[in-house]
């Protein structure tokens, strides 16, 4: 039987994470042979994280990187927030971002969930990516990032421009990272109501109307009144969920279009427009 020391035994547990009786264990078992221990810890690891599989993983965070006008979001989840908060959890979401952004992975493939399970084998808590996002600003576009609180939320927009020298001012960064802001704190649904599928506007039209008919205060109204009504029900639903009729964040009297307009009144006349935006939510 080889000789076990406390050095091999401390070598393994920083090599894997797992207890010092786990790793003296593993060592006996393997006549000392540090490879096979690592192994063999790692394969009784996942196990634990296995029959921890349906486990629901509500807890997580987002992370978001830019590189040459390019952004990626990724959602990285687990059970729980201690784990969220563990720093191997978190510099892993770094990794995965920035290796989705070198090989241009459009989903989670083989590769990346194999390095989550390496560290949930260590970790032996129930984790998975869910999912990542590659966004790409093309000429006249400038691209930025909003991650809020500790990661719960995270929000990539594109800015855009017919004069693309504005997008280089510091006037349209901070508007493009307020937008962003303002994303995270709304979560629209749609940019404006072209992107609103007619049949999601067709079914709350419908829960209006079937509103209205049980108010007393309407009965007896002629149609074309009850009609008017309506139409203002549902466009006032349409412009609290639509981006560029929502009150903007910083002064809610203007809405995100109106202020986009400001702006680029002030970068000398360019037209501002968001080109695109993407909302993350662990969890959601």
């Amino acid at each position: 039987m080889a000789n076990i020391s406390a050095a091999d035994v401390k070598a393994l547990r920083e090599k894997t994470g797992a207890g010092m009786m786990e790793c003296k264990n593993a060592l006996v078992e393997t006549d000392g042979d540090a490879a096979k221990a690592e192994k063999l810890l790692k394969e009784k690891g996942l196990a634990a994280v296995e029959k921890r599989a349906d486990r629901a993983t509500n807890e997580g965070k987002v992370f978001i990187k830019i590189k040459d006008n390019n952004a990626v979001l990724v959602e990285l989840v687990s059970e729980t927030d201690f784990v969220a908060r563990n720093p191997e959890f978190i510099a892993l979401g770094g990794i995965i971002a920035d290796k989705v952004l070198d090989k241009g992975y459009a989903e989670p493939n083989d590769e990346l969930n194999g390095m989550v399970t390496d560290l949930a084998t260590k970790i032996r808590e129930n984790m998975s990516l869910k999912r990542i996002k590659t966004v790409k600003a093309g000429a006249g576009e400038y691209i930025t990032s909003y991650i809020h609180g500790d990661g719960a939320i995270g929000v990539v927009v594109k800015l855009a421009s017919d004069k693309p020298e504005a997008l280089q001012r510091e006037e349209a960064k901070e508007l493009a990272h307020n937008l962003a802001l303002h994303i995270s704190w709304a979560n629209p649904a749609a940019l404006d109501r072209s992107k609103l599928d007619p049949v999601f506007i067709k079914e709350n039209e419908d829960i209006f109307r079937k509103q209205m008919e049980t108010d007393e205060s309407l009965k007896g109204k002629p149609e074309k009144v009850l009609e008017g009504i309506l139409g203002g029900k549902v466009s006032k639903f349409l412009k609290s969920i639509c981006l560029m009729d929502q009150g903007f964040v910083k002064d809610e009297k203007f809405s995100v279009s109106q202020v986009l307009s400001d702006t680029g009144k002030l970068l000398g006349g360019a037209k501002l427009t968001v080109s695109d935006y993407v909302y993350f939510k662990v969890g959601a």
